[in-house]
């Protein structure tokens, strides 16, 4: 009998996870209403989505909200422009927005402490988050991450902080 056919009959256990229940799902798909409100292709609308997401309000109330805090920014010397619903959007108009709709931030890491929770459900809250993580933001609600992509690395990215309603 060759080697190959040798590994192909040999049992193999199950794994002891499939036996424990339903599988939980970390992710889920989903664009925030941007593809119904007709907008097509890709862009950097994290913010938007992410919003739109967790608060369940339309994907271009929240767009419009976005662009209007926008025209309070002001430009300076490390800032190339304002902020754009769809090409970014600088903390300060992030703060703005979910001020407005009552949210609270709770920050998870301070200087010099270290990466203390990451995006996983285990080290998160419970309810509707918008999750501040490097370069990006996503809805997380009850633990399962809604966005167009996973942006957990595996469950060891870092969590800066996280808004949820007031």
């Amino acid at each position: 009998m060759s080697l190959a056919t040798r590994r192909k009959s040999q049992h193999r256990p199950s794994r002891p996870e499939a036996s424990k229940g339903p599988i939980v799902r970390h992710f889920q798909f989903d664009d925030g209403g941007r593809s119904a409100g007709g907008y097509r292709g890709k862009t950097g609308d994290c913010v938007v989505r992410s919003i739109a997401i967790a608060t369940g309000l339309p994907y271009q109330q929240v767009y419009d909200l976005v662009n209007g805090a926008a025209a309070y920014e002001r430009t300076g010397t490390r800032k190339r422009g304002k902020s754009n619903a769809r090409t970014g959007v600088y903390k300060t108009s992030i703060k703005r927005v979910l001020k407005s709709l009552g949210w609270v931030w709770t920050p998870t890491m301070h200087i010099g402490s270290g990466c203390t929770v990451h995006l996983r459900a285990d080290e998160l809250p419970s309810g509707r988050l918008v999750v501040s993580v490097s370069k990006h933001l996503t809805a997380v609600i009850d633990g399962v991450i809604h966005d167009t992509h996973d942006p957990s690395r595996r469950g060891t990215r870092c969590v800066y902080g996280y808004w949820q309603p007031g």
